[in-house]
């Protein structure tokens, strides 16, 4: 359905580090810097890019976005949220547990990045 999501940050370098490490534990590599300065981070699945906003305006988080990326397993989930955790991020929402939902349960995990934004790590259980 999605080709790409961009998310902005206010120090791309800074959030290139937190995002490194929290899409690293899900088998992710490094994103890539570009000559605009923009971070991307490319799969089978579409791109997950980082940009300070073009309008040269503070990035933002946006009220009500959240971001989620699939987990494999509860223990992908954890660990992508321990990592953020040591990486700048801020836990937000409950802990990281099962939540029951109209389509079954899903294990979430939750975080604000650094520049605010909402995340959200996702494995839908069973």
């Amino acid at each position: 359905m999605f080709s790409h999501i961009m998310v902005g940050a206010n120090d791309v370098e800074k959030a290139k580090v937190f995002y490194d490490a929290i899409l690293g534990t899900l088998g992710y590599k490094p994103g890539v810097i570009d000559a605009k300065g923009r971070c991307f981070y490319a799969s089978k699945a579409g791109v997950f890019s980082i940009s300070k906003p073009i309008n040269g305006e503070p990035a933002c988080n946006g009220n009500g976005s959240t971001i989620g990326f699939k987990a494999s397993d509860t223990e992908s989930a954890d660990k992508w949220h321990a990592a953020g955790l040591a990486n700048g991020g801020v836990t937000c929402e409950d802990p990281p547990g099962v939540r029951e939902g109209s389509n079954g349960n899903l294990y979430l995990a939750y975080l604000r990045d650094p520049s605010g934004n909402k995340i959200c790590a996702l494995h839908r259980m069973g």
